[in-house]
């Protein structure tokens, strides 16, 4: 139910046309809730259905014509609602760690090479967020908004810190693993 949640925030930051909002979305709310524009553009047809958004009139005629579109005060209170309702933390979930996992059954082929290229993503993530934060937050920025923003932000600077902190030990830990080491298999027989 989030992804509604997210495209109100936007609109109420700014009304957006569709297009600008996917592209807001893949410019900052993306880089913690994605969504494809399909999505995105599926979820205003739905939030308007709700009666939570409308579409601003246009002085030219609809044809061709970009909608606009803002949040109504219906859409303002299911925000707020939400906002304030209790949610509990989600387990995390992670495909590199099931698959490391498996490798402690199967092997490790393909796996180390995989880890580095992981290893490279989130290096990568890391420095465009610090450049997010050097651009966006300079000091005595802090009004309550912009220090709401930057703990959204500094949440992600936290995580990518430690998948590169986390995947350099993991790196390590491949280094000191005997090659070619067949694991064990569950009631083989030993010689």
């Amino acid at each position: 139910m989030s992804l509604p949640h997210a495209i109100l925030t936007a609109l109420l930051e700014k009304p957006s046309a569709g297009l600008e909002l996917t592209r807001r979305f893949d410019r900052s709310i993306g880089y913690f809730w994605s969504a494809t524009h399909q999505q995105i553009y599926r979820e205003l047809g739905k939030l308007e259905a709700r009666g939570l958004i409308r579409t601003l009139p246009s002085e030219q005629p609809a044809r061709g014509q970009k909608k606009v579109y803002e949040v109504l005060p219906a859409g303002r209170e299911e925000l707020v609602r939400w906002t304030a309702a209790s949610q509990d933390p989600r387990p995390l979930r992670d495909v590199m760690l099931l698959r490391l996992r498996a490798a402690a059954v199967v092997g490790t082929e393909g796996l180390q090479a995989d880890l580095l290229r992981h290893r490279e993503l989130h290096g990568r993530q890391l420095e465009t967020y610090r450049e997010i934060e050097r651009r966006d937050f300079p000091p005595g920025k802090d009004g309550p908004q912009d220090r709401l923003r930057h703990l959204v932000l500094r949440a992600g600077i936290d995580l990518e810190t430690f998948w590169t902190q986390w995947l350099d030990h993991a790196l390590s830990e491949f280094d000191r693993l005997p090659q070619a080491e067949e694991p064990e298999r569950p009631g083989a027989r030993k010689a």
